[in-house]
């Protein structure tokens, strides 16, 4: 799946609220041993160091696109390779904290993966994730059903992203049964305000729709993406728009 940092940088701002949120749950200490998984280009990677004296600080990513902007933010605490997550699990390479900023939204199964992640945590160590809520997006619903009518699900061959995202209650229950009876895992609502509509197509075709339009070509790619502007435009009646984005911020200690 082709990344574009650029794409993806249009709502810098808007894309990086949440990562304030998770570094705020997290027991600042000195001298971890830190992995953030799904760094992409390395800007909040580095941010992350800064805010943790002496700490050495690993950012894994899966996509040579956004590393290609990381190189800028390494220093003597901060480092990154390219390395899918699924990789990075298998491992067994141990750490005081464990961080990621919407990235395992793209692991599939994360009944299963999210123990493997915990399993990289040393003894006393902690757990920051946050991911977008999936499921409970108007963008990501009205994506979803685009590509279950026949014409596109016959230009996808029937392939479809089902989101890996679970409901806050499970991914609690996951971080109990894993050892953590200290923990805290809510639901926020990070406005996205735009003056017009097309915005809000540019806002998804950076993460989300990106693994369908690397799917399809030609006159069926330009009929997709004009469908999906009028049903966001059909869903979306007033300008200004305020789109609700909402996210699932979770920590925990081990």
């Amino acid at each position: 799946m082709a990344w574009n940092p650029d794409t993806y940088n249009k709502f810098k701002s808007e894309r990086f609220a949440p990562f304030d949120d998770l570094i705020s749950l997290i027991d600042t200490k000195p001298d971890l041993t830190v992995i953030d998984l799904g760094c992409g280009t390395g800007e909040l990677t580095r941010k992350l160091a800064d805010q943790l004296p002496n700490s050495q600080v690993l950012g894994i990513d899966s996509s040579s696109e956004m590393l290609n902007q990381a190189a800028a933010f390494s220093n003597d605490y901060v480092r990154f390779e390219q390395r899918a997550i699924e990789e990075q699990v298998k491992l067994n390479e141990k750490y005081d904290l464990v961080f990621s900023n919407a990235a395992i939204q793209w692991s599939d199964t994360h009944k299963e993966l999210l123990p493997e992640i915990i399993a990289m945590l040393r003894p006393g160590g902690q757990l920051a994730v946050q991911i977008p809520d999936q499921t409970g997006n108007v963008l990501n619903q009205i994506l979803d059903e685009l590509v279950q009518e026949e014409i596109y699900k016959h230009a996808l061959n029937s392939w479809r992203r089902v989101s890996p995202v679970l409901d806050i209650d499970e991914y609690a229950q996951i971080l109990f049964e894993n050892g953590s009876k200290d923990m805290t895992i809510y639901k926020k609502i990070y406005p996205l305000i735009v003056s017009n509509k097309e915005e809000l197509y540019n806002w998804i075709s950076g993460t989300a729709l990106i693994p369908y339009l690397d799917r399809l070509d030609g006159e069926i790619k330009d009929s997709f993406i004009q469908e999906f502007k009028t049903r966001i435009d059909n869903r979306f009646t007033k300008v200004p728009v305020l789109y609700p984005f909402k996210r699932i911020l979770m920590e925990a200690k081990f």
